[in-house]
């Protein structure tokens, strides 16, 4: 079975990480996919960041439609929500965590799911030239990126074109409860 590991702070979990989510399981052979919610992303502020379980019940609250949508068309895939990284060391590196699922599911095989924009910060990343090496890595568009030259850059990656851009961002979700709070 293919898993594809969709990773994340998801603070908080929004329709794009929803909608993305979806679009990985009915366009791509990816079998199952698991939002893994990471409490200590390295290259994020951890003081921005809600409580971890928290963010892990609202993912948990947020899958199900998506989950009912993909019975109803019959399709036999669905999204799981994992806190698998809650009790590994802090910070959590993605190499790391992937590496540790590869050996915890040998019967399956391990991907992941980043966005375009990581995809261009991935240099920054820990174990970045191992991550790009052992894992297939599966990219979805974000705004301003120029996905033509990351594939020439990265050509092992596959980039899926013609995945909807969603215009959200958590950070703007924050910014804007904070906004309204005030």
């Amino acid at each position: 079975m293919k898993i594809t590991i969709y990773s994340g702070s998801f603070n908080p979990i929004h329709f794009g990480h929803l909608g993305i989510a979806k679009y990985v399981l009915e366009h791509t052979d990816t079998d199952e996919l698991w939002l893994l919610v990471t409490p200590n992303n390295p290259l994020k502020d951890k003081h921005l960041l809600a409580d971890e379980n928290e963010r892990y019940n609202n993912a948990k609250k947020a899958i199900v439609q998506i989950n009912t949508e993909l019975q109803e068309k019959n399709i036999k895939k669905q999204v799981q929500v994992s806190d698998f990284e809650f009790s590994l060391p802090k910070p959590n590196y993605t190499y790391n965590t992937l590496c540790l699922l590869k050996q915890q599911y040998p019967q399956h095989e391990i991907q992941l799911l980043i966005g375009s924009d990581n995809l261009t910060l991935i240099d920054k990343w820990y174990k970045n030239k191992e991550l790009l090496s052992d894992f297939h890595i599966i990219v979805y568009p974000r705004k301003g990126d120029d996905l033509q030259q990351l594939q020439q850059h990265y050509p092992r990656v596959e980039i899926l074109f013609d995945a909807p851009m969603f215009d959200i961002s958590s950070t703007q979700i924050r910014t804007k409860t904070a906004d309204a709070e005030r």
